[in-house]
């Protein structure tokens, strides 16, 4: 069924000159329902799911060793080099150290750089922090198991 505005049908009752005491009473009852209905519908909703950011890595010749890794998403322009990403973060650093703000609380790692450094200074070198606390990465052998219904668990994950 379509949603009418209020005022539509406000307007409507008012041209088929109905008076106004009772153009009034339905309103204010078109109101209520559907205040009542947006009331239930929200009710109804599932809370939003949290989500967290993992990081995948391909890994299968097994070179990688089993050890638990963490690391931060990063985004830049699909025509650059992801080499430079790390310094661009950098030069970001450096200039937020540069700014008041900085001089006051200098930022000394990277992890502190992904928290602390503004998209201001992150923009001008073009890179984007999309996860300011670390991540688990996840190592992978990037192969599919046979049985879809099998259960992968991080031990798995790990022998590659």
């Amino acid at each position: 069924m379509p949603k009418i505005d209020i005022e539509l049908v406000e307007e409507v009752l008012k041209h088929n000159e109905l008076d106004q005491s009772t153009v009034e009473r339905i309103i204010r009852d078109l109101a209520r329902v559907a205040e009542r209905a947006a009331e239930e519908a929200a009710a109804e909703r599932e809370p939003p799911v949290k989500k967290q950011f993992v990081v995948g890595l391909s890994d299968p010749r097994g070179e990688v060793p089993d050890i638990d890794l963490i690391g931060w998403v990063f985004q830049i322009p699909e025509t650059d080099n992801p080499g430079s990403t790390l310094d661009r973060l950098i030069r970001a650093a450096h200039h937020y150290n540069l700014s008041p703000r900085g001089r006051k609380h200098p930022v000394k790692s990277i992890g502190e750089a992904c928290e602390v450094v503004t998209a201001k200074y992150l923009k001008e070198q073009n890179v984007a922090v999309k996860t300011k606390l670390p991540v688990t990465i996840l190592k992978t052998d990037n192969v599919l198991p046979p049985d879809p219904e099998a259960k992968i668990s991080m031990d798995d994950l790990r022998r590659g």
